[in-house]
């Protein structure tokens, strides 16, 4: 889809890359920037699986934000489409949030990160509600150690929404002058397919345990407006990779799966603005986290 692109004076645009370990909050912290859940949020890490693009639209500058996957050390292929669609998102932007959290700052996989910064990034220090302040200057200072790493440090609080305002400001004061891409009430460029398939995988992460989340795909096959009704109707196919997952989404007499697609409508309707007949199906796709086909099938790495 073409938008059409607006020049006005006194005008700073860009793009913004959210990047970091697994859970640390990137995907709390996008929604929260543009005010509406448009990448799932879990407990558990390695949630988010896409490039996800988020806009934040006011009166004097335009931010586009990109939220990545977690970088962290691949097991299967699935993983490894994971870390390369973070990575590439790094050249794309024009400034760079490097998130870490405080109970593990400066891990090894943050080290990792850092290191193969190809430029200044903001640090965020995630989850400072959980913190005493103190704890939060001994992080502050030790940040300095990575010298011409960063060009801010920020603290915040993704979940209670605090430091918030400080970090965009921060962030408008490093991006060029430039047009405004997308219209101002736009707030990603995801299709609502992808939506509804990202609303039904966060349900099934915060509801299912163990290895089942990470081996689990959802595609939509059919999004239908049935305007007349005031209704949409979505049909989603949920892929595992074992009978014995299977088992576990459906749930007994098909409980769990009921849930997942009741909390997901629920979702769905308050983001769409209308009424949502939502139709799940789980089928078994095995091995699909290695195969190259159906990882890009299932929209990976695309």
């Amino acid at each position: 889809m073409k938008h059409e692109i607006k020049t006005q004076e006194n005008f700073r645009s860009g793009f913004i890359s959210i990047i970091g370990r697994p859970n640390v909050g990137k995907s709390t912290l996008l929604n929260v920037i543009v005010g509406e859940k448009i990448a799932m949020v879990s407990e558990k890490p390695s949630t988010t699986r896409n490039r996800i693009l988020g806009i934040k639209t006011l009166p004097g500058a335009q931010l586009i934000f990109l939220d990545t996957p977690g970088i962290h050390k691949a097991k299967d292929e699935l993983g490894k489409v994971m870390v390369r669609t973070a990575i590439s998102a790094i050249g794309e932007a024009d400034v760079i949030l490097m998130m870490i959290e405080v109970d593990e700052p400066f891990g090894k996989g943050d080290c990792f990160i850092i290191d193969s910064l190809p430029k200044p990034a903001i640090l965020v220090i995630n989850k400072i509600d959980t913190v005493k302040k103190s704890e939060i200057l001994d992080i502050i200072a030790e940040s300095q150690k990575f010298e011409g790493k960063f060009l801010e440090v920020i603290p915040i609080s993704a979940f209670k929404a605090d430091g918030i305002d400080d970090l965009v400001n921060t962030i408008i004061n490093y991006l060029p002058d430039g047009p405004k891409y997308f219209p101002d009430d736009m707030i990603t460029d995801q299709p609502e397919r992808f939506l509804a398939a990202e609303l039904v995988r966060e349900k099934i992460f915060n509801l299912t345990r163990e290895e089942v989340p990470y081996k689990t795909a959802v595609v939509v096959e059919e999004f239908q407006d049935v305007p007349d009704k005031n209704l949409v109707r979505i049909s989603a196919v949920i892929y595992v990779e074992r009978d014995s997952h299977k088992g576990i989404i459906i749930g007994e007499g098909g409980k769990m799966l009921k849930q997942v697609g009741s909390l997901a409508r629920v979702d769905m309707e308050r983001i769409f603005g209308t009424k949502v007949y939502l139709e799940l199906w789980v089928k078994v796709k095995e091995r699909w986290t290695e195969r190259g086909d159906l990882i890009r099938e299932f929209g990976y790495g695309g």
